[in-house]
């Protein structure tokens, strides 16, 4: 701790830390743009001038840049000194001279940091007459916009792309005054974290594109705190609506998970909420009926009440993207003898064996934040950037701190963020990785290998046995692996903080039985090592602490007739297993009901579909990856701007049923309820209640406002429907109002913030008001609670090894890859995503294709047991001989492990095998309304 003097008064900070990050940790104003809370100080552009002293009997003073200037013990300075404050009003004067003053047409416009620093400074006069630099835009991709007109030359941006994400084609080209920030030739922006820069800029020069198609000023749209579910990690959100449609997602801050950084699909991937051909109505048709007829909702639950009712037995199949209190609503209506998860037999046998590992192996799970801590990492069958692409950039920071500590070695301080990457120079921690292909962290690997799946298990069994002889050994390892593995077990045992990464994305139980050994081993010899198992989907965990059955045995029932009736939940069944079973099990039904709020091919199966809400409109708890359930509340009402909309939450619509079943009167129910109701009932998810605010949580009286208090326009939203302004919406759910009245304000800490403004403070920058030091935690803790926690005891060693991988001569072992764009069912549905989204092809060998002489870009047809694939050929000199890579997402589902056949399409089908690849991208892909 240090003492500094800041206009004549005392605080206590902490050391380690700059004079701008104290100052602002303690509540206190002082302009700044170069300067970031993760990226630390380059003292770039002189905006965060203080007055220093040299005592307290020094009345002259010199002006320093709080950036660049330690808050040392007994440290005086002056903000509000008139010398000071006259250069920061300069500073700007000299930024703004070729700044565009667009504000009424720009995009950042009541949500700009370079707005806020110019009242802050108080300048407010222009005086530069003459002509202005002006640059040309470039197209950057279907994400981001570009005005370099509005740029002010602050190198965040760079620092964040190329420095802190690892991009390499945005760069900074000229000198002196004329610096532009671009490509160095139009198009789209490669790395996956680009759509921060639209946060991490300070003004309008990278804007987000989804938004521009119907823009809204931030202070015109509505929010609610929100989880991504893109996929487990749990990112957390703030999506904002206007008339019904959500039209950006801003980033929510939490200390321990994603703080200020998102990943493209999560950022992006929001279209499918806005599709205009989403369900909203409940649906019926009939066996003999072409076309479907709408119903009112009391039509709808007594017909599906006196379907169930009539049916012998009935079957719930739930779904990993859908909430816990709706997959519990429909246990509790089915039974939990007749509940399937929805979920493919061999990734729920991949989910309890991490569920099993997280307990048993001795390691506990690392957020986010300590993931970046952690000196030395093993990757286990993942490409992180494609499956978890935040733990991807949290383990990039993990390996470049090796910077931090050759600075902290020579006493340079950590947010010296330019002498710090100057000494690191290409120093970094040891990572890892053990994947079929490359990865997008290969670049800052100590090693990488490319291996079957059976030889990545068998790597990292060799590595556990090299950390601790009692783990069983690889016997009939070849000596240059053995080698590698001895290699990479002494960085790990050299390491303070070892980590192992695995999970479920090759379907292959194997490799997580090799990483529980290797964290066995750790947990032995190492204390502060962490184990990460990444699943797949946003409550992949969650639903596997509830339990079920897999999917394969819900459709085994139904096609044997031994149950007549079956209730889906926002699941399409036929991006999980071949269409062929799935249609046969959904025929032999009498009855099939859908609850979702996509129009899937299962959607149009249904003879009953009933329109969910998606998370935008309804509230619910999600488990991700680590074990944390989260809380997601209701941005907006449908119904208000989209009358004869009949969303309701699955729970909602799955408790009506119940109660009609029953010929009981449908009582009311809120979220409190459901999800106590689910915590008592497994007591896995016991702490599920304390993961967020209750319903009756209250401010100074006040409920919480979804809306920033310059609102505008509420009383016309709906003047095209009626003339009469209809109440505004009741929200008994949670302590949220859908209205500016109400609290939201950062002087009462909560956990709970649904966006992020303070005087003086619009941008995202206003993060800094909430938590309990700049770049911490929220002051009244981040949300959520963990539920995964290891558990003391003796831990045995998996010894089923798997043999060494063998090539056939007339077959070929698949390998599903993950992808970030268009490899998951909701967000492959937006535009920009399905644009972003790369062809889908087959992935062989060099040596493979020209034992089948075949060239890249021929058509090839793949055939499994699932099914029959026909999609262009993509060589990778790394793939290993023997294996086919296919890309996830693609229907029919091909799965990881098995075995096809691979031939060349002859030219007079080839026009074919191109609709067909198009046809199964489509399947769960799309456009959402422009």
């Amino acid at each position: 701790m240090a003492t500094i003097h800041v206009d004549g008064q005392a605080f206590d900070v902490d050391g380690a830390d700059n004079l701008l990050q104290a100052c602002l940790t303690l509540g206190l104003d002082i302009p700044y743009f170069c300067w970031h809370p993760a990226m630390g100080s380059v003292g770039a552009c002189r905006q965060c001038a203080v007055k220093q002293y040299k005592d307290a009997d020094d009345d002259q003073g010199m002006l320093v840049m709080s950036c660049m200037t330690p808050a040392a013990d007994d440290t005086w300075i002056s903000i509000d000194d008139e010398e000071a404050k006259a250069f920061r009003q300069g500073v700007i004067e000299w930024l703004m001279i070729n700044h565009p003053h667009d504000c009424p047409v720009c995009e950042e416009g009541g949500h700009c940091h370079l707005q806020d620093m110019t009242v802050m400074t108080g300048h407010d006069r222009r005086r530069y007459r003459f002509r202005k630099r002006t640059h040309r835009n470039q197209y950057l991709g279907p994400f981001i916009g570009h005005e370099m007109n509005r740029c002010i030359t602050c190198y965040r941006c760079v620092r964040f792309y190329d420095d802190y994400a690892g991009g390499d084609d945005l760069g900074a080209f000229g000198a002196n005054d004329n610096i532009y920030f671009g490509r160095y030739q139009e198009g789209v922006l490669e790395s996956v974290f680009s759509g921060n820069l639209t946060e991490v800029c300070p003004t309008g020069v990278f804007t987000d594109r989804t938004h521009s198609e119907r823009y809204t000023r931030k202070w015109d749209l509505q929010f609610a705190p929100s989880i991504c579910h893109q996929c487990a990690v749990g990112c957390n959100i703030s999506p904002g609506e206007r008339y019904g449609d959500i039209r950006r997602i801003e980033n929510r801050y939490h200390g321990d998970l994603n703080r200020y950084f998102l990943c493209d699909r999560g950022r992006f991937g929001y279209g499918y909420v806005n599709r205009d051909d989403r369900p909203r109505l409940p649906e019926w048709r009939s066996d003999t009926a072409d076309q479907s007829v709408t119903l009112e909702v009391d039509a709808a639950l007594d017909r599906g009440a006196d379907l169930l009712r009539s049916a012998r037995r009935v079957i719930g199949i739930g779904s990993p993207r859908a909430s816990l209190e709706s997959n519990h609503q429909l246990r509790e209506l089915v039974g939990e003898e007749n509940f399937s998860t929805g979920i493919a037999a061999r990734e729920q046998e991949c989910l309890e064996r991490m569920r099993r590992l997280n307990r048993e192996c001795g390691l506990p799970t690392p957020t986010l934040r300590e993931i970046e801590e952690h000196d030395a990492v093993l990757v286990l069958g993942e490409d992180l950037i494609q499956s978890a692409a935040r733990v991807g950039l949290s383990v990039r920071q993990a390996v470049l701190g090796r910077r931090e500590e050759l600075s902290r070695a020579r006493d340079i301080p950590a947010w010296n963020a330019e002498a710090v990457k100057t000494l690191g120079q290409d120093s970094r921690h040891p990572l890892f990785i053990a994947y079929p292909s490359r990865t997008g962290l290969d670049g800052i690997s100590e090693a990488s290998w490319a291996l079957a799946v059976d030889d990545i298990a068998r790597l990292g069994f060799a590595v556990a046995h090299a950390i601790d002889d009692a783990a069983p050994p690889v016997d009939d390892l070849d000596e240059a692996t053995r080698a590698e593995a001895r290699r990479i077990a002494s960085a790990l045992l050299a390491a303070r903080r070892p980590l192992v990464i695995s999970g479920g994305s090759l379907g292959a139980t194997a490799i997580l039985d090799a990483a529980g050994n290797v964290a066995r081993a750790l947990a032995r010899r190492a204390r502060r090592a962490g184990l990460s198992l990444i699943r797949r989907e946003a409550n992949s965990t969650g639903l596997s602490l509830m339990g079920g059955r897999p999917l394969e045995w819900a459709l085994d029932e139904l096609a044997a007739q031994k149950a007549d009736a079956v209730v889906v939940l926002e699941n399409d069944l036929h991006v999980r297993l071949p269409q062929a079973r799935v249609d046969a099990a959904l025929a032999a039904a009498e009855t099939v009901i859908v609850v979702d709020h996509q129009r899937t091919p299962t959607w149009e199966r249904a003879h009953l579909g009933l329109p969910a809400a998606s998370f935008a409109e309804g509230d619910g708890t999600l488990v991700n990856f680590e074990g944390r359930a989260q809380r997601f509340f209701q941005v907006f009402e449908p119904r208000y701007t989209r009358p004869e909309a009949r969303i309701h939450e699955s729970w909602r619509w799955l408790h009506a049923l119940e109660a009609g079943l029953a010929r009981h009167q449908v009582a009311g129910i809120i979220l409190d309820d459901v999800t106590q109701a689910c915590a008592s009932r497994y007591p896995a998810l016991a702490g599920i209640v304390e993961a967020s605010l209750d319903a009756d949580y209250r401010v100074r009286g006040l409920k919480l406002a979804r809306e920033p208090h310059r609102y505008s326009g509420r009383t016309a939203m709906r003047a095209d429907l009626d003339v009469s302004e209809p109440r505004t919406p009741q929200d008994p759910d949670t302590p949220f109002a859908f209205s500016m009245e109400g609290y939201n304000g950062f002087d009462r800490p909560r956990k709970e913030v649904a966006f992020a403004w303070a005087p003086g403070w619009n941008s995202p920058q206003a993060w800094n008001k909430f938590t309990d030091e700049v770049g911490g935690h929220l002051r009244a803790g981040d949300p959520g609670v963990r539920l995964l926690h290891p558990r003391p005891g003796q831990y045995a060693y998996a010894c089923d090894l798997p043999r060494g991988f063998t090539a056939r001569d007339d077959a070929w072992q698949v390998v599903v890859l993950p992808r970030l764009f268009g490899g998951d069912e909701t967000s492959s549905r937006a535009a920009p995503i399905a644009e972003r989204t790369e062809p889908a092809t087959l992935t062989l060998s060099t040596d493979d294709a020209q034992r089948l002489a075949v060239a890249e870009g021929e058509t090839l047809a793949m055939e499994t047991k699932n099914g029959r694939l026909v999609l262009p050929l993509r060589l990778d000199a790394a793939l290993p001989a023997g294996v086919v890579g296919v890309p996830a997402g693609l229907a029919p589902a091909p799965v990881s492990g098995d075995w096809a056949t691979v031939a060349r399409v002859s030219e007079q089908h080839s026009d074919g095998g191109d609709v067909q690849a198009r046809d199964a991208r489509r399947s769960h892909g799309g456009e959402d309304r422009p």
